[in-house]
């Protein structure tokens, strides 16, 4: 009996060691453990495709593609201004008309020597048609033998010198016509008219100025409903540029506006400082929101593609634009592994992934700087 119970004492005292070993290892254990690094709350989204479209980053300036600074032809005192700044005009309408006093005296003096010159040439007239009946009828005796050939050449002579007479009537009827003409012309330039339909933008003359022929500029007009867009194109995109090409761009007038255009023209030579090409937009621009003057940015579309990879330029955690290489961090099974990439063409807020990245995948938007490779994350806001 008291061996058992000393056997029983011992397998006790055994056992209580062993738990005791067991108990100390488990808080060594515990103790050495390491602690789990929590999940990083990030933003993801899903890559999706969609289209680009291939461009040439431009910025310039919009000016009227016709404008004009219009100068007096005819000189003397303004009698009248017939419109006023910013006045919409059409093409023929009267803007100014100088004194004419003197131009309709000079008009009636071309009138009246023209009509001396026109009777001068009815008498020259009948004077040709009297040497012509005499020289017939002298024909007709010199035939009979009644007229001798002295009195033959004086009627042969009377008739040439009529004719010559009629020839130099006829002359200077013809000058006395010019001379009508040209001062009607000129009287007619007292009136300067608009050359197309546009607006006055700038109006310098005033009811009794005098003006001088083609010395002063007395109106300004322009025609906004077509700007130009000027650029300066690099020589190595030359290329790519195609007249008819579309043309977006934005100004700072009219924030988040996007206006649009289509290449026109394109300059056949490169410009020597630069080695850039100046390429011409028309802009149609009805109603007249913009303005020539104003500075702009833009893009010229030169080609696209369908169905490419996308995604936010926030999800690039470094981008070498130039060497067209990116990284990103892709998010499966809550866990995020550092990716390499290439990227493409830009496109507002998106970037073209031509490689490194399938549809369907899904990369960190934001708090990727918090993240190492491998780490466990926690997907706070998710979209497309």
């Amino acid at each position: 009996m008291n061996r058992k119970f000393a056997l029983g004492g011992f397998a006790l005292a055994v056992f209580l060691v062993v738990a005791g070993c067991s108990s100390k290892e488990g808080v060594e254990k515990a103790k050495a453990a390491p602690v789990g690094k929590p999940a990083v709350s990030v933003d993801a989204l899903i890559a999706a495709t969609g289209d680009v479209t291939e461009g040439i980053e431009v910025t310039g300036t919009l000016s009227p593609k016709y404008q004009a600074e219009i100068k007096p032809e005819y000189g003397g005192v303004v009698a009248h201004v017939y419109v006023n700044d910013w006045a919409k005009v059409r093409k023929g309408d009267p803007l100014l008309k100088v004194d004419t006093r003197e131009g309709e005296v000079l008009l009636l003096k071309a009138k009246a020597a023209h009509e001396m010159a026109k009777a001068g040439q009815l008498e020259a007239e009948a004077a040709e048609a009297r040497a012509d009946r005499e020289y017939d009828r002298a024909v007709k005796l010199q035939e009979s033998g009644l007229l001798t050939r002295q009195a033959m050449d004086d009627a042969r002579t009377q008739k040439e010198a009529a004719a010559a007479r009629i020839a130099a009537a006829r002359a200077q009827v013809a000058v006395a016509g010019e001379d009508v003409t040209h001062a009607t012309t000129r009287l007619s330039k007292a009136v300067i008219r608009s050359p197309f339909d546009g607006t006055v933008s700038e109006r310098m003359v005033n009811e009794g100025d005098l003006v001088g022929e083609m010395q002063k500029v007395v109106f300004r007009l322009v025609d906004n409903r077509l700007l130009e867009l000027t650029v300066s194109v690099p020589s190595a995109e030359m290329a790519a540029l195609r007249a008819g090409q579309p043309v977006r761009f934005l100004t700072d007038a009219f924030p988040g506006r996007e206006f649009e255009g289509k290449v026109a023209h394109i300059n056949p030579s490169v410009s020597p400082g630069d080695r850039s090409v100046r390429v011409i937009a028309e802009v149609p621009n009805v109603p007249e929101v913009l303005k020539g003057g104003l500075f702009v940015k833009g893009r010229i579309a030169t080609g696209g593609r369908k169905g490419v990879v996308l995604v936010p330029r926030t999800a690039l955690l470094s981008w070498n634009v130039a060497a067209r290489k990116g990284e990103v961090f892709v998010v499966d099974n809550n866990v995020a592994r550092r990716r390499g990439v290439t990227t493409g063409t830009v496109q507002g807020d998106s970037v073209e992934i031509p490689s490194g990245l399938r549809s369907g995948e899904t990369v960190v938007t934001r708090g990727a700087f918090l993240l190492s490779d491998g780490d466990v994350v926690k997907i706070a806001a998710a979209g497309k």
